[in-house]
């Protein structure tokens, strides 16, 4: 400030404020919205098709009893319920062998009413969890892991996407972030998400630049991004200081925080949802985190949630996989 004098009063003149440059709020960018709206458009395709005998069919294989994998399927089902996807479940013992889960795999690709198969993860340790995921048709691949559907997806010929960095392109789109010659960071080089989302982000005429654990200087890097992808499976690993102001920040990860110490460390008071955080936490013992710290998100210029940001799309992109699947196949 200035401080001004006069021979009848002293007074102070304040800068003047350029609204361009004041700091404004960051836009949450709300997954379960966006998720519905495709969702809707999947119901109305599904119709479409069904009323010219083409119901799409969805078969999912969950080996075992892991409590976690049960709640996952059973949602996927229901969903397909709600869209009028025709949907079975199928639940082999968690002894089954290799080669008696490739006959299940066999029977389901041989089956003219499943348009795709979905093998849920993980599998049992004396499964050969490559082989059984390879042996699954390509062209009823809904999660995408097939190396061919990998290949064409690289080709930019088409193929099923993996549901999650399908998701994470549709937010962007439909939340009007631009994505061409935008320099994109994506943190995680994984087959399931890393790799493949920074492919749909170079069709895009993105500038790509991946990033992992043997990266040098990764703030460095990770603050040159005008949207940043973390998919690291760390909790709160991205802190504020990662990221430059302004930037569009997707959130992947889904960790779970029981540890008060850790719970501490992560929510503070500053941030929106912390009173909510705190008593879920208190009731529940459980709270859910993403790859990148809440802090950080008050210096983006969006984000997504954790929950409610990529987790809604990756189910919602696995019933338009279905679809795709049954229209490339059945020619229509």
């Amino acid at each position: 400030m200035e401080i001004v004098a006069d021979w009848d009063a002293v007074f102070i003149v304040l800068p003047r404020y350029d609204k361009r440059k004041m700091p404004t709020a960051p836009r949450l960018l709300d997954g379960t919205a966006i998720a519905a709206a495709i969702k809707a458009e999947v119901q109305k395709d599904v119709a479409g098709l069904t009323s010219r005998g083409h119901r799409p069919g969805l078969a999912a294989v969950l080996v075992g009893n892991d409590p976690a994998s049960e709640i996952y399927v059973r949602a996927k089902v229901k969903t397909c319920e709600q869209l009028g996807i025709f949907s079975q479940m199928l639940t082999p013992p968690a002894d089954i062998s290799t080669e008696e889960l490739l006959a299940v795999i066999a029977d389901l690709n041989a089956r003219d009413d499943i348009d795709g198969i979905l093998v849920q993860l993980p599998l049992p340790a004396q499964v050969d969890a490559r082989r059984v995921l390879n042996s699954v048709l390509p062209e009823k691949d809904v999660d995408g892991f097939h190396p061919i559907n990998t290949g064409r997806l690289q080709q930019g010929q088409p193929a099923l996407t993996p549901c999650t960095p399908a998701g994470v392109i549709e937010i962007l789109k439909r939340s009007n972030i631009a994505i061409e010659g935008a320099h994109a960071v994506v943190l995680g080089r994984s087959d399931i998400v890393g790799k493949p989302v920074s492919v749909l982000l170079l069709q895009q005429n993105a500038t790509v630049t991946i990033c992992h654990s043997k990266t040098r200087d990764l703030a460095a890097i990770t603050r040159q991004a005008d949207i940043l992808v973390a998919a690291i499976g760390k909790p709160a690993f991205v802190s504020p200081e990662m990221v430059q102001p302004g930037a569009t920040v997707i959130d992947v990860g889904i960790n779970r925080v029981t540890d008060a110490t850790e719970f501490a460390r992560i929510f503070t008071h500053e941030q929106p949802d912390f009173e909510k955080r705190k008593k879920q936490f208190s009731e529940k013992g459980t709270t859910l985190v993403g790859d990148v710290h809440p802090s950080t998100f008050l210096r983006a210029g969006a984000y997504t949630p954790v929950p409610g940001g990529v987790g809604p799309l990756t189910i919602a992109m696995l019933m338009a996989n279905t679809v795709r699947a049954a229209r490339m196949r059945r020619a229509v």
